[in-house]
């Protein structure tokens, strides 16, 4: 008695073995991670770290390369690369495949923590993403209707207005989401404290703008001064001497003259302004910032936007006065198109198999 006569006579038994593989099926198909590309889960690191005002030049030295060697060392390294811009470095640990990622971020981070960095950086960041892929989401952010005739100083305020709030609210709930890995902005106005040196009058002081850059980081600047223990309590102890506004920068006493003080405000114009633009993003012919959402390597591109739409819902209500947040591109829903094209012509090809077993077989039942 063949594979093909058994199944013939034991019909019942056959059609419950298979609709019980169909269900385990359709359970196994809800679990399955989707993405727009097959994730290969590249084992990726990226290392960021904030060094505001610097360029790019100095970054490279300061920063990327201390970090370099830090972590070049890390067992299961197979390439470290590094990008310096202004104001941030970017160092991307590629390691061989196979390699334990969770394993490999605690060793990361171990190299990180003993690093020695200028004390105007910020803490290096350990991100599980490379920053050279594709965004999953993109969203905008525009203000109201302008016109040409609106002043641009006007317009210029919206913007360091919209990038700002981008900066302080959009990007601080995006990014504790689970399975969102960063969220980079671009575009708008990035508000920046200038400082406009009066080179003759520093010439008619005899005062070199050196000196004046060294007070302005003396005094611009949090010190970490340990811990204390008091029982089983324990303090941090931090010395924060920080500008708090621009008259306060003003008011800096930079060196006595002739017994008079000579301060920020007698050499230099200190002014509220906005950073060299590095990206302008326009959407029907108004510019806007833009918000790039990144997923962690290994996360559901479905799932993490399906935990983010929720999210910009909420965030709409708080949106400035006049200002509108949209979606301009959802990788999921390309997803969805396509798992549904496949569900329907599975079923399709499905159907088609039972009509053709059915004729084939007709006789036999």
């Amino acid at each position: 008695m063949n594979l093909i006569e058994t199944s013939i006579r034991r019909r019942v038994t056959i059609a419950m073995v298979t609709f019980t593989l169909f269900l385990f099926g359709l359970i196994a198909l809800s679990d399955l991670k989707v993405n727009l590309l097959p994730d290969l889960s590249y084992p990726t690191l990226t290392v960021r770290t904030e060094y505001t005002g610097a360029a790019p030049a100095e970054i490279e030295t300061l920063i990327s390369k201390p970090v370099e060697e830090a972590v070049g060392v890390v067992k299961g390294l197979y390439r470290l690369q590094s990008v310096s811009r202004t104001g941030q470095s970017d160092v991307v640990l590629q390691f061989a495949w196979g390699t334990d990622m969770d394993k490999a971020s605690l060793e990361v981070r171990d190299k990180l923590e003993v690093l020695q960095l200028p004390l105007e950086a910020k803490q290096p960041v350990l991100l599980r993403f490379n920053p050279s892929t594709e965004p999953i989401m993109r969203l905008v952010l525009m203000a109201g209707e302008t016109s040409d005739a609106t002043p641009a100083q006007q317009r210029q305020a919206e913007l360091m207005r919209l990038r700002r709030f981008a900066d302080d609210e959009l990007k601080k709930r995006l990014e504790p989401i689970t399975g969102v890995a960063a969220v980079k902005i671009s575009g708008g106005l990035e508000d920046e404290v200038q400082v406009l040196i009066d080179q003759k009058r520093l010439a008619q002081l005899h005062l070199p703008i050196e000196q004046v850059i060294s007070r302005l980081a003396q005094e611009n600047i949090n010190i970490s001064g340990g811990r204390i223990e008091e029982g089983s309590q324990r303090y941090l102890v931090r010395t924060i001497n920080q500008f708090a506004s621009v008259d306060e920068m003003r008011e800096l006493l930079l060196t006595p003259r002739d017994g008079v003080a000579l301060r920020l405000k007698d050499v230099a114009t200190i002014e509220q302004g906005y950073k060299e633009r590095e990206a302008i993003i326009r959407m029907d012919g108004r510019e806007a910032v833009e918000l790039a959402v990144y997923k962690e390597g290994d996360a559901n591109t479905v799932s993490v936007a399906d935990a983010v739409r929720p999210a910009l819902e909420r965030l709409k209500d708080q949106l400035p006065h006049g200002a509108s947040l949209s979606t301009v591109e959802d990788q999921s829903v390309f997803i969805r198109e396509a798992l549904s094209e496949v569900r329907k012509e599975a079923l399709i090809g499905g159907l088609l198999a039972i009509v053709i077993i059915f004729i084939f077989l007709r006789h036999a039942w």
